[in-house]
């Protein structure tokens, strides 16, 4: 099966958007071609904006253009939106609740070869803590087409993380799929332990899970494309039916997926929680697959979490 990665849908979804959503205007920090975003560029010139290498600048017209009726796509690398423009997003879009969609690319480990630097593995964190702020990272080619469709016509504030890595189309092959923001999707069913991920880690936990069943230890796999809101139903009824829960992110295990889930479940519906993720460090260069092996953020490594997560229910 063809891998593709979920920045080039995401270059194909706004594309395909700007045919029937003449209100949309993409803005980029001169990063285009990473972001995929040049293909809209190509195809509306007039609705496209390259700011230069001026990201909190670029977030201001964003604003502006949201404030003036405009569905705005702000685009550039995670660590400038969620890192750098932190401020700009908080207070010049996310208070009055404007109509931008901020969009991170290059999020994770995955990324590969730039480094630490430009690995963000915090911007889910960032992002949730600010009031209001929806935050979405899907998985795989059909989930992040559906999401644009999603956010377009959503009329307030969202982020949402782009990889870099190609990955395997999971989602489509689904019976009953269906891509709702705020709502968790079950991919495969399980009663012993529920592992809730997102992004890359999606086809991880399917294949971890594939494994365990041979040991006899069925695993249910829940897709959280949408970190806030956390759809807190779901995740609490995996902990009354399971009675144990890991969280796979590609982010630090400090602030992102795992640390909703916890802050759900310890409040409503306590059981054991493993935290799969990276380790509170920063990332580094090297060959996405090599990074991924390194930081543990692989299907066998994960498997090992939800044993462990096995293991601690009474």
């Amino acid at each position: 099966m063809e891998k593709i990665a979920t920045r080039v849908s995401y270059g194909q979804a706004l594309k395909a958007l700007g045919a029937t959503h003449p209100e949309v205007m993409v803005l980029d920090a001169d990063l285009s071609g990473v972001t995929m975003s040049n293909q809209f560029a190509a195809a509306y010139p007039e609705r496209f904006f390259n700011m230069g290498i001026a990201e909190a600048d670029m977030f201001g017209v964003a604003g502006g253009m949201a404030s003036c009726g405009k569905t705005v796509f702000a685009n550039t690398f995670a660590m400038f939106s969620a890192g750098r423009c932190w401020e700009q997003i908080r207070n010049g879009i996310a208070y009055p609740d404007l109509n931008v969609k901020v969009i991170g690319g290059h999020g994770g480990i995955s990324i590969g070869q730039d480094g630490a630097t430009h690995q963000c593995i915090e911007d889910f964190g960032l992002m949730r803590t600010i009031p209001g702020m929806t935050v979405v990272c899907p998985c795989d080619d059909h989930e992040m087409k559906c999401a644009v469709a999603a956010l377009a016509e959503y009329p307030h504030t969202a982020y949402m993380r782009l990889g870099r890595m190609p990955v395997e189309t999971v989602t489509d092959a689904v019976p009953g799929y269906r891509f709702e923001l705020g709502k968790g999707a079950v991919l495969r069913g399980g009663s012993d332990v529920t592992v809730i991920a997102c992004g890359i880690m999606v086809q991880m936990a399917l294949e971890a899970a594939e494994a365990l069943q041979a040991e006899g230890l069925p695993v249910r796999v829940i897709d959280m494309h949408t970190i806030k809101p956390l759809d807190e139903e779901l995740v609490l009824q995996a902990a009354r039916e399971t009675g144990a829960i890991v969280t796979a992110e590609e982010h630090n295990v400090k602030g992102g997926l795992g640390a909703a889930v916890c802050e759900a479940v310890m409040q409503k519906e306590p059981v054991p929680v493993v935290l799969h993720g990276v380790r509170d460090c920063f990332g580094r260069s090297g060959l996405p697959e090599e990074l991924l092996e390194e930081y543990g953020l692989t299907a066998q490594a994960l498997a090992a979490s939800v044993r462990k997560a096995a293991a601690r229910k009474k």
